[in-house]
């Protein structure tokens, strides 16, 4: 089973263990003043650290302790590759991706900043690097609702970024899949495509989490980090974890 090959990792009061056919992660009790997080992946710091390219397709099971107004933190699963776990790295990844108030990172035109959603970005593009020296003069820009609804998307495009926000209950089990093709990707559950989107580069690995941060990152230039109060137990359950290349 590929589950058993994963490394887990954790921080303050947080927990990984097994559950049957795969793994339980939570963070319990959790304080505005620790980070807590519940992690596993496939990344590893010997050898091919980011193992995973396209073509390939990864499947899973998986459902949340909260629906998605009971969860406080960020969480989630899919690939991406792991942007700080060396030299800083622009961030990659096609993943179902969580984040509750107060983080705000509307990266997709039309979709909320936060929720629950299924998510592409490729920051590291040429068409993203590109554009780094006019952002002194675009952040300001976008701050009026004319200038957002002009200049955000091609910026959109150039950083790769699609997201689609999600009807499933998180607190029910749905089949994910992620289908990450060398050009295009698509994100389903229970069979039905949710996002089409181009594709991040490689190479990325694999990551399911759940912590108690917020992130605040928009076009008009408002950054924003904290972390929130998790009273009782929250956290994700995995299973079926399959990756076919």
């Amino acid at each position: 089973m590929y589950m058993d090959t994963l490394e887990t990792y954790v921080a303050g009061h947080a927990q990984v263990s097994p559950i049957g056919d795969g793994m339980r992660m939570a963070i319990f009790d959790a304080s505005a003043r620790a980070y807590a997080d519940a992690q596993i992946h496939d990344y590893r710091r010997r050898g091919r650290r980011l193992p995973h390219r396209p073509p390939l397709t990864l499947r899973l099971r998986a459902r949340f302790s909260h629906p998605a107004a009971g969860l406080r933190g960020t969480a989630g699963f899919g690939l991406w590759n792991y942007p700080w776990a060396r030299l800083p790295a622009p961030p990659r990844a096609l993943w179902f991706f969580y984040a509750s108030p107060p983080s705000d990172m509307p990266l997709a035109l039309g979709v909320p900043g936060r929720g629950w959603k299924a998510a592409a970005l490729d920051t590291g593009r040429v068409q993203a690097l590109a554009l780094l020296p006019l952002a002194p003069l675009a952040v300001p820009l976008m701050r009026s609702y004319a200038g957002y609804r002009l200049l955000w998307p091609p910026i959109q495009r150039a950083v790769g970024a699609a997201e689609a926000p999600l009807a499933s209950r998180m607190d029910e089990w749905h089949r994910y899949a992620i289908i990450w093709g060398e050009r295009r990707s698509a994100l389903r559950v229970d069979g039905e495509t949710v996002l089409d989107a181009p594709s991040p580069r490689g190479p990325m690995c694999f990551v399911a989490w759940v912590d108690n941060q917020y992130l605040v990152v928009t076009p008009q230039g408002r950054l924003g980090w904290g972390l929130l109060d998790v009273p009782g137990e929250q956290w994700l359950e995995v299973a079926d974890l399959r990756i076919e290349r």
